[in-house]
């Protein structure tokens, strides 16, 4: 049951707090998503849905705006997919967080095109999910390193597709030494540790450096490749040949 919430902006007077919204079937995943997000300082809870039909009427009928959307795909009247796509198309602002069972390739590139930040396989949702939240707002993409692996196997595959299929050169030997030396070494570092699914903290703690020193390090990365997320940074190096492919 929804039950929207105008809540303070700030946090202490200087912390954005975020507004979350769930669309979730299972009870008790609503009831450990809820208690995730209540224990956390910079979310507060909007409420959850168990249909699409519900986070639908919620969106088109709600004055607060969602910080968040975490979102199941695999709903009882269809797919989560339909709420990612109204939410993102009423606030543009929205960041869809998928939480879901499916780890295919076409479920996870379906959900990115809808305008999901980030996908989570269910089998390895973190404990806390209101920390991974944060993160993301703060300009983290999350994603299961199980599915980051099958994600980039499917784009190799319909690289070597598209080469066979038209005798072309394959991508990477198409780019000059000053193409691959487009990132700094360790901004080259950090990529190769986004992509084997670290964490920002975990990548600080390895490099010995702050997480505020990551964020700047992924940010100016982000903008050389004029990506927005670590999963369209791994593709877009991966197709320069900045990173190998996943064997």
């Amino acid at each position: 049951m929804l039950h929207p919430m105008n809540t303070e902006a700030l946090d202490d007077g200087t912390l954005r707090r975020w507004g979350v919204l769930v669309v979730e079937d299972d009870s008790r995943a609503r009831a450990f998503f809820e208690a995730s997000v209540q224990r956390s300082p910079r979310l507060f809870w909007l409420g959850s849905a168990g249909t699409v039909q519900e986070a639908r009427g919620w969106l088109a009928r709600t004055t607060t705006i969602p910080d968040v959307l975490l979102v199941d795909l695999g709903m009882p009247d269809g797919t989560g997919l339909d709420v990612i796509r109204d939410a993102v198309a009423r606030f543009p602002g929205c960041e869809p967080l998928v939480v879901s069972v499916f780890g295919d390739e076409e479920n996870v590139l379906a959900s990115i095109e809808a305008g999901a930040v980030g996908y989570i396989h269910k089998d390895a949702a973190p404990e806390d999910i209101a920390q991974t939240i944060v993160e993301m707002k703060a300009g983290a993409s999350p994603i299961s390193p199980m599915i980051a692996r099958r994600v980039l196997a499917k784009y190799r595959s319909l690289q070597s597709a598209s080469v066979v299929g038209t005798g072309t050169a394959a991508p990477e030997a198409a780019f000059d030494e000053n193409e691959r030396g487009l990132l700094s070494a360790r901004e080259h570092e950090v990529l190769t540790l986004i992509a084997r699914g670290f964490s920002y903290a975990e990548i600080a703690r390895l490099k010995g450096l702050s997480v505020h020193t990551v964020q700047t390090h992924i940010k100016n990365l982000y903008g050389k490749l004029a990506v927005h997320s670590k999963s369209e940074a791994v593709f877009e190096a991966t197709r320069l040949g900045l990173l190998p492919h996943p064997g």
